[in-house]
């Protein structure tokens, strides 16, 4: 099997793919085709079933994996397959990691090292909730461990979940050392759960597309949720302790406009806004370079998120 950033035009492909779409079609003279795309963890390419009721097209459905042989040609400038034989692949025949994009890190070195800043926590009740999560709710923990951060625009990879969180505690650890007035046990408690609910927001890989609860409420209200949820099995929990933190993942998105139905009102708040923008700006740089490493020049044309023309530094 050829990794998909490695096919030519000309080519023969042959093995295990993911199919992220199908949708049958008819062409302009009514003949029905299907459109497939497939993926692996390099990219995704535009394929086609130009005999879809022909001997060797056999049934398979969206996320399936499939072993498929095919001609991959050039259409409009772009590469694109002719698929000549499918079949749903069993399970065993191929390793999920080789099919969807994950986290350059260590998932479980990453993970260490944020249990690690868990049990750095000296409020009691603090640290109880959070190893009630991240401890002991072993469902959580395996969600947290292969969730995406996003849909779309960063961190939108298996362990991206992680990755993040973690980035985002590293940044506040820092500020509580450099601001005093920083209550270090509730921004990096904030930090660890600003985004706990993207675990229930979105749905495992390889759909990872939003659930109706990430519809209806999004992981910013179902995080506070989880929160007051977990808080009332501790007992004793302090009702404004609980509060601060819950005002935490509320506002750290910062704006009314950016989706935080409060603005940060305590410093933690700001801190944990700060942090998040960051890292999921440099994160989002990070990536466009990288899907940009071919291209030639320096300049990477108009960017709407971050609303200017993006140069790569090059060499000093």
């Amino acid at each position: 099997m050829k990794y998909i950033n490695e096919l030519r035009e000309g080519n023969r492909m042959t093995g295990i793919y993911l199919c992220r779409h199908r949708q049958p079609a008819v062409t302009k003279n009514g003949k029905p085709y299907e459109n497939v795309i497939l993926q692996d963890r390099t990219g995704t390419i535009d394929a086609k079933i130009w005999e879809p009721n022909s001997q060797g097209i056999n049934e398979f459905d969206v996320f399936d994996y499939v072993d498929i042989v095919g001609d991959v040609n050039s259409f409009n400038g772009a590469l694109q397959v002719s698929i000549k034989r499918v079949r749903k692949a069993e399970e065993g025949e191929y390793n999920p990691a080789d099919y969807l994009p994950t986290s350059r890190y260590d998932i479980e070195e990453m993970y260490q090292t944020l249990l690690k800043y868990i049990h750095s926590v000296k409020n009691q009740y603090l640290l109880s909730l959070l190893e009630q999560l991240f401890v002991k709710d072993t469902e959580t923990v395996k969600r947290f461990k292969i969730s995406s951060a996003a849909k779309n625009v960063h961190h939108g990879f298996v362990g991206g979940l992680l990755e993040h969180t973690l980035s985002v505690t590293r940044f506040c650890d820092f500020m509580a050392k450099v601001y005093p007035i920083l209550n270090r046990d509730l921004l990096l408690t904030a930090a660890i759960l600003h985004d706990i609910g993207k675990t229930r927001e979105l749905s495992e890989f390889p759909q990872n597309d939003y659930t109706d609860d990430g519809q209806l409420l999004g992981h910013i209200m179902i995080g506070a949720e989880m929160v007051h949820d977990e808080a009332k099995k501790i007992a004793g929990f302090p009702a404004e302790l609980e509060s601060k933190l819950k005002h935490c993942i509320l506002a750290h998105h910062g704006e009314l406009e950016y989706g935080s139905p409060k603005k940060p009102a305590l410093a933690e708040a700001m801190a944990l806004n700060l942090a998040d923008n960051a890292d999921a700006k440099m994160e989002t740089l990070t990536e466009l370079f990288e899907s940009n490493s071919e291209a030639s020049g320096d300049w990477l044309g108009y960017n709407r998120l971050f609303e200017s023309n993006i140069r790569r530094t090059g060499d000093l």
